[in-house]
Protein backbone atom coordinates (compact mmCIF):
# COMPACT_ATOMS: atom_id res chain seq x y z
CA UNK A 1 0.00 0.00 0.00
CA UNK A 2 1.30 3.58 -1.19
CA UNK A 3 0.57 6.25 1.52
CA UNK A 4 1.62 10.16 1.72
CA UNK A 5 1.24 12.15 5.05
CA UNK A 6 -0.80 14.61 2.24
CA UNK A 7 -4.05 15.14 3.07
CA UNK A 8 -4.91 15.52 -0.60
CA UNK A 9 -3.22 12.13 -1.58
CA UNK A 10 -4.77 8.78 -1.40
CA UNK A 11 -3.55 5.40 -0.19
CA UNK A 12 -3.14 3.13 -3.40
CA UNK A 13 -2.27 -0.29 -4.21
CA UNK A 14 0.68 -1.07 -5.41
CA UNK A 15 -0.47 -2.59 -8.52
CA UNK A 16 -3.61 0.59 -8.81
CA UNK A 17 -0.40 2.67 -8.76
CA UNK A 18 1.46 0.92 -11.62
CA UNK A 19 -1.89 1.08 -13.48
CA UNK A 20 -1.70 4.33 -13.40
CA UNK A 21 1.91 5.19 -14.04
CA UNK A 22 1.26 3.22 -17.26
CA UNK A 23 -2.11 4.73 -18.31
CA UNK A 24 0.30 8.18 -17.94
CA UNK A 25 3.21 7.07 -20.02
CA UNK A 26 0.90 5.91 -22.38
CA UNK A 27 -0.98 9.58 -22.58
CA UNK A 28 2.83 10.97 -22.81
CA UNK A 29 3.76 8.50 -25.60
CA UNK A 30 0.88 9.73 -27.56
CA UNK A 31 0.95 13.40 -26.99
CA UNK A 32 4.42 13.17 -28.10
CA UNK A 33 4.13 10.75 -30.91
CA UNK A 34 3.46 12.72 -33.81
CA UNK A 35 6.41 14.84 -33.07
CA UNK A 36 9.25 12.87 -34.65
CA UNK A 37 7.10 12.56 -37.65
CA UNK A 38 6.38 15.92 -38.44
CA UNK A 39 9.63 17.21 -38.00
CA UNK A 40 11.06 14.10 -40.61
CA UNK A 41 7.94 15.60 -43.14
CA UNK A 42 9.22 19.02 -42.58
CA UNK A 43 12.99 18.89 -42.98
CA UNK A 44 11.91 16.40 -46.17
CA UNK A 45 9.42 18.89 -47.26
CA UNK A 46 6.93 16.09 -48.31
CA UNK A 47 5.16 13.38 -46.43
CA UNK A 48 4.47 10.57 -49.44
CA UNK A 49 6.02 7.74 -47.30
CA UNK A 50 3.02 7.95 -45.64
CA UNK A 51 -0.04 6.32 -46.53
CA UNK A 52 -3.24 8.55 -46.58
CA UNK A 53 -5.40 5.39 -46.02
CA UNK A 54 -2.99 4.43 -43.04
CA UNK A 55 -4.49 7.83 -41.78
CA UNK A 56 -7.42 7.72 -42.89
CA UNK A 57 -8.55 4.12 -41.26
CA UNK A 58 -6.34 5.67 -38.01
CA UNK A 59 -8.47 8.69 -37.64
CA UNK A 60 -11.54 7.07 -38.14
CA UNK A 61 -10.80 4.16 -35.51
CA UNK A 62 -10.25 7.24 -32.92
CA UNK A 63 -12.88 8.59 -33.67
CA UNK A 64 -14.95 5.43 -32.83
CA UNK A 65 -12.83 5.05 -30.14
CA UNK A 66 -13.39 8.48 -28.70
CA UNK A 67 -17.12 7.73 -28.86
CA UNK A 68 -17.30 4.31 -27.55
CA UNK A 69 -14.84 5.29 -24.58
CA UNK A 70 -17.14 8.27 -23.74
CA UNK A 71 -20.43 5.97 -24.11
CA UNK A 72 -19.06 3.40 -21.80
CA UNK A 73 -17.47 5.64 -19.21
CA UNK A 74 -14.26 4.34 -19.51
CA UNK A 75 -11.35 5.66 -17.37
CA UNK A 76 -10.27 9.06 -17.66
CA UNK A 77 -6.44 8.49 -18.96
CA UNK A 78 -8.16 6.35 -21.45
CA UNK A 79 -10.80 9.16 -22.29
CA UNK A 80 -8.13 11.72 -22.62
CA UNK A 81 -5.85 9.47 -24.71
CA UNK A 82 -8.80 8.86 -26.78
CA UNK A 83 -9.15 12.80 -27.37
CA UNK A 84 -5.56 13.76 -27.88
CA UNK A 85 -5.79 10.83 -30.88
CA UNK A 86 -8.19 12.59 -32.96
CA UNK A 87 -6.75 15.90 -32.81
CA UNK A 88 -3.00 14.27 -33.87
CA UNK A 89 -4.64 12.46 -36.85
CA UNK A 90 -6.37 15.92 -37.89
CA UNK A 91 -2.70 17.95 -37.60
CA UNK A 92 -0.67 14.87 -39.15
CA UNK A 93 -3.31 14.56 -42.44
CA UNK A 94 -3.26 18.15 -42.64
CA UNK A 95 0.56 18.35 -43.04
CA UNK A 96 0.81 15.57 -45.34
CA UNK A 97 -2.38 16.72 -47.81
CA UNK A 98 -0.73 20.11 -47.46
CA UNK A 99 3.02 18.20 -48.33
CA UNK A 100 1.11 16.31 -51.27
CA UNK A 101 -0.30 19.03 -52.97
CA UNK A 102 2.46 21.12 -53.37
CA UNK A 103 4.31 18.01 -54.80
CA UNK A 104 1.62 17.56 -57.09
CA UNK A 105 1.77 21.43 -57.83
CA UNK A 106 5.42 21.41 -58.66
CA UNK A 107 5.23 18.47 -60.71
CA UNK A 108 3.04 19.86 -62.55
CA UNK A 109 4.19 22.39 -63.45
CA UNK A 110 7.52 20.72 -64.58
CA UNK A 111 5.62 18.80 -66.72
CA UNK A 112 4.28 21.91 -68.38
CA UNK A 113 7.53 23.59 -68.57
CA UNK A 114 8.59 20.43 -70.60
CA UNK A 115 6.26 19.96 -72.70
CA UNK A 116 6.63 23.66 -73.96
CA UNK A 117 9.76 22.55 -74.88
CA UNK A 118 9.43 19.61 -76.48
CA UNK A 119 6.66 21.57 -78.83
CA UNK A 120 8.48 24.48 -79.87
CA UNK A 121 9.13 23.94 -83.89
CA UNK A 122 11.55 26.89 -84.06
CA UNK A 123 13.88 25.26 -81.20
CA UNK A 124 16.93 24.20 -83.62
CA UNK A 125 17.97 20.38 -83.26
CA UNK A 126 21.44 21.45 -81.60
CA UNK A 127 19.32 22.33 -79.25
CA UNK A 128 17.67 20.11 -78.09
CA UNK A 129 20.64 18.15 -78.52
CA UNK A 130 22.26 20.33 -75.49
CA UNK A 131 19.45 20.09 -73.49
CA UNK A 132 19.45 16.24 -73.20
CA UNK A 133 22.96 16.65 -72.46
CA UNK A 134 22.00 18.89 -69.97
CA UNK A 135 18.91 16.47 -68.37
CA UNK A 136 21.60 13.53 -68.54
CA UNK A 137 24.57 15.41 -66.75
CA UNK A 138 21.73 17.23 -64.35
CA UNK A 139 21.00 13.75 -63.50
CA UNK A 140 23.82 12.11 -63.19
CA UNK A 141 25.06 15.08 -60.79
CA UNK A 142 21.91 14.63 -58.62
CA UNK A 143 21.79 10.68 -58.78
CA UNK A 144 26.07 10.90 -56.96
CA UNK A 145 24.39 13.73 -54.75
CA UNK A 146 21.12 11.53 -53.89
CA UNK A 147 23.87 8.53 -53.27
CA UNK A 148 25.99 10.53 -51.10
CA UNK A 149 23.55 11.89 -49.34
CA UNK A 150 20.99 8.86 -48.43
CA UNK A 151 24.51 7.06 -47.76
CA UNK A 152 24.89 9.66 -44.79
CA UNK A 153 21.58 9.61 -43.62
CA UNK A 154 21.82 5.74 -43.68
CA UNK A 155 24.94 6.32 -41.77
CA UNK A 156 23.64 8.48 -38.87
CA UNK A 157 20.50 6.15 -38.63
CA UNK A 158 22.70 3.07 -37.91
CA UNK A 159 25.26 4.73 -35.91
CA UNK A 160 25.07 5.06 -32.09
CA UNK A 161 24.07 8.21 -31.25
CA UNK A 162 20.62 7.72 -33.24
CA UNK A 163 20.25 4.95 -31.17
CA UNK A 164 21.02 6.86 -28.00
CA UNK A 165 18.63 9.66 -28.84
CA UNK A 166 15.70 7.32 -29.50
CA UNK A 167 16.51 5.47 -26.44
CA UNK A 168 16.95 8.37 -24.45
CA UNK A 169 13.83 9.56 -25.96
CA UNK A 170 11.56 6.57 -25.01
CA UNK A 171 12.79 6.84 -21.32
CA UNK A 172 12.60 10.67 -21.28
CA UNK A 173 8.72 9.87 -22.22
CA UNK A 174 8.78 6.87 -19.13
CA UNK A 175 10.32 9.00 -16.71
CA UNK A 176 7.51 12.16 -17.66
CA UNK A 177 5.25 9.77 -17.45
CA UNK A 178 6.22 8.53 -14.08
CA UNK A 179 6.67 11.67 -12.74
CA UNK A 180 3.23 13.00 -13.61
CA UNK A 181 1.46 10.62 -12.23
CA UNK A 182 3.55 11.11 -9.31
CA UNK A 183 2.50 14.86 -9.12
CA UNK A 184 -1.34 14.04 -9.70
CA UNK A 185 -0.95 10.96 -6.89
CA UNK A 186 0.35 13.69 -4.35
CA UNK A 187 -1.84 16.45 -5.22
CA UNK A 188 -4.85 14.05 -4.82
CA UNK A 189 -6.00 14.97 -8.72
CA UNK A 190 -5.31 11.34 -9.53
CA UNK A 191 -8.63 9.22 -7.71
CA UNK A 192 -8.77 5.25 -7.64
CA UNK A 193 -11.42 4.36 -9.64
CA UNK A 194 -13.71 0.90 -8.58
CA UNK A 195 -12.09 -1.98 -10.67
CA UNK A 196 -14.86 -3.85 -11.07
CA UNK A 197 -16.19 -2.82 -14.44
CA UNK A 198 -15.36 0.25 -16.93
CA UNK A 199 -17.66 2.63 -16.10
CA UNK A 200 -16.93 2.48 -12.14
CA UNK A 201 -20.78 1.60 -11.24
CA UNK A 202 -22.72 -1.56 -11.16
CA UNK A 203 -24.00 -2.05 -14.83
CA UNK A 204 -22.07 -3.16 -17.70
CA UNK A 205 -20.89 -1.82 -20.70
CA UNK A 206 -23.51 -0.07 -23.50
CA UNK A 207 -23.83 -2.32 -25.91
CA UNK A 208 -23.29 0.63 -28.11
CA UNK A 209 -20.14 1.29 -26.72
CA UNK A 210 -18.95 -2.41 -27.22
CA UNK A 211 -19.75 -2.42 -30.92
CA UNK A 212 -17.81 0.88 -31.34
CA UNK A 213 -15.36 -0.03 -29.47
CA UNK A 214 -14.72 -3.88 -31.65
CA UNK A 215 -15.05 -1.18 -34.76
CA UNK A 216 -12.44 0.82 -33.68
CA UNK A 217 -10.23 -2.36 -32.79
CA UNK A 218 -11.20 -3.77 -36.38
CA UNK A 219 -9.67 -0.09 -37.82
CA UNK A 220 -6.60 -0.31 -35.59
CA UNK A 221 -5.45 -3.61 -37.01
CA UNK A 222 -6.21 -2.84 -40.53
CA UNK A 223 -4.79 0.05 -40.38
CA UNK A 224 -0.88 -0.44 -40.76
CA UNK A 225 -1.60 -3.02 -43.20
CA UNK A 226 -1.58 -0.25 -46.10
CA UNK A 227 1.48 1.28 -44.75
CA UNK A 228 3.33 -1.95 -44.78
CA UNK A 229 2.63 -2.66 -48.37
CA UNK A 230 4.24 0.81 -49.24
CA UNK A 231 6.67 0.22 -47.54
CA UNK A 232 7.15 -3.17 -49.54
CA UNK A 233 6.14 -2.02 -53.06
CA UNK A 234 8.90 0.79 -52.32
CA UNK A 235 11.23 -1.43 -50.66
CA UNK A 236 12.12 1.69 -48.60
CA UNK A 237 10.94 3.49 -45.21
CA UNK A 238 12.66 6.56 -46.16
CA UNK A 239 10.84 9.48 -45.26
CA UNK A 240 9.26 7.74 -42.09
CA UNK A 241 10.32 8.57 -38.41
CA UNK A 242 11.43 5.32 -36.56
CA UNK A 243 11.06 6.98 -33.32
CA UNK A 244 7.65 7.71 -34.48
CA UNK A 245 6.59 4.05 -34.18
CA UNK A 246 8.84 3.47 -30.88
CA UNK A 247 6.59 5.76 -29.20
CA UNK A 248 3.58 4.19 -30.93
CA UNK A 249 5.00 0.48 -29.58
CA UNK A 250 5.45 1.81 -26.10
CA UNK A 251 2.05 3.98 -25.99
CA UNK A 252 0.04 0.72 -27.19
CA UNK A 253 1.93 -1.75 -24.83
CA UNK A 254 1.47 1.02 -21.62
CA UNK A 255 -2.04 1.51 -22.57
CA UNK A 256 -3.11 -2.10 -22.49
CA UNK A 257 -0.87 -2.56 -19.30
CA UNK A 258 -2.74 0.35 -17.96
CA UNK A 259 -6.31 -1.17 -18.27
CA UNK A 260 -5.05 -4.96 -17.19
CA UNK A 261 -2.95 -3.75 -13.73
CA UNK A 262 -6.39 -1.77 -12.79
CA UNK A 263 -8.28 -4.71 -12.56
CA UNK A 264 -8.22 -8.63 -13.73
CA UNK A 265 -11.52 -9.22 -13.34
CA UNK A 266 -13.55 -11.03 -16.06
CA UNK A 267 -16.41 -8.78 -16.08
CA UNK A 268 -13.87 -5.74 -16.84
CA UNK A 269 -11.67 -7.61 -19.07
CA UNK A 270 -14.46 -8.03 -21.31
CA UNK A 271 -15.94 -4.49 -21.21
CA UNK A 272 -12.13 -3.59 -22.22
CA UNK A 273 -11.56 -6.17 -24.66
CA UNK A 274 -12.15 -3.78 -27.65
CA UNK A 275 -9.70 -1.73 -26.28
CA UNK A 276 -7.42 -4.75 -25.59
CA UNK A 277 -7.43 -5.68 -29.16
CA UNK A 278 -6.82 -2.42 -30.24
CA UNK A 279 -3.81 -1.34 -28.58
CA UNK A 280 -1.98 -4.89 -27.77
CA UNK A 281 -3.44 -6.29 -31.27
CA UNK A 282 -1.00 -3.35 -33.26
CA UNK A 283 2.07 -4.02 -31.87
CA UNK A 284 2.84 -7.01 -33.79
CA UNK A 285 2.23 -4.94 -37.11
CA UNK A 286 4.45 -2.25 -35.44
CA UNK A 287 7.05 -5.23 -35.16
CA UNK A 288 6.91 -5.87 -39.08
CA UNK A 289 7.45 -2.25 -39.61
CA UNK A 290 10.83 -2.53 -37.65
CA UNK A 291 11.54 -4.91 -39.82
CA UNK A 292 10.72 -3.56 -42.90
CA UNK A 293 13.08 -0.39 -41.21
CA UNK A 294 16.21 -3.06 -40.65
CA UNK A 295 15.61 -4.86 -44.51
CA UNK A 296 15.21 -1.78 -46.52
CA UNK A 297 18.18 0.17 -44.73
CA UNK A 298 20.64 -0.51 -46.74
CA UNK A 299 18.79 0.16 -50.38
CA UNK A 300 18.74 4.22 -50.38
CA UNK A 301 22.47 4.02 -50.30
CA UNK A 302 22.64 2.11 -53.11
CA UNK A 303 25.29 3.14 -55.61
CA UNK A 304 23.42 5.13 -58.77
CA UNK A 305 22.80 3.11 -62.22
CA UNK A 306 22.41 5.05 -65.05
CA UNK A 307 20.89 4.86 -68.64
CA UNK A 308 23.61 3.49 -70.51
CA UNK A 309 21.32 3.74 -73.75
CA UNK A 310 20.51 7.38 -73.22
CA UNK A 311 24.03 8.15 -72.86
CA UNK A 312 24.89 6.97 -75.72
CA UNK A 313 22.17 8.64 -77.94
CA UNK A 314 23.30 11.98 -75.96
CA UNK A 315 27.40 11.35 -76.92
Amino acid sequence: MISHNSSAAVDVSLREALSGIAGSISLVSWIVLLLPQLIENYKNGRADALSMVFLSAWFVGDLTNLIGALWGGLLPTVIAIAVYFCFADVLLMGQTIYYNRIAAEEKGGARRRSSVFSNDPSQPLIAARDRRRSSVASRRSSSRRGSLEAAILTEDENSYPAVARNALSILGVVAAGALGWGFAWWSGAWKVQDGGNSAGGEDNMPVGAEILGYISAVLYLTARIPQIIRNYQKKSCEGLSLLFFLLSLLGNLTYGAGILLHSSERTYVMDNLPWLMGSLGTMAEDVIIFVQFHMYADSSSSPAVFDDEEDRMVG
